[in-house]
């Protein structure tokens, strides 16, 4: 099952502009779900004169018992707008609550 947790899922019914996978070992386990990919996906929805790319940063998270796709962050965020918000997950904790938020999610959407 793939949810896409968006309020316009229309938002992301193409494929992303770019991806950054930040997980694809396959070993992890949290709350009984086996993730076996994270990735954040970038989607460049307009470009404003003055303000530039508006992006849509999303999270995927993949597992065992299904997929769930889910705003991360979005705005005017400039050049390397992805690469910045993976850095920023990565070297701030950030992965481990990404996935339990999506886990979380997911379980809410399965019920």
């Amino acid at each position: 099952m793939k949810i896409i947790d968006l309020h316009d899922p229309r938002r992301v019914n193409r494929f992303p502009d770019s991806i950054e996978v930040l997980f694809s070992s396959g070993n992890f386990i949290q709350d009984d779900f086996k993730i076996s990919r994270v990735e954040l996906r970038l989607y460049n929805e307009r470009i404003d004169d003055k303000l530039g790319v508006f992006s849509l940063i999303t999270s995927f998270v993949e597992t065992d018992k299904g997929s769930i796709e889910m705003i991360y962050d979005e705005g005017f965020r400039g050049e390397d707008s992805l690469l910045r918000a993976t850095q920023f997950l990565t070297s701030n904790l950030g992965l481990s609550g990404l996935i339990l938020r999506s886990v979380i999610a997911l379980e809410e959407k399965l019920k």
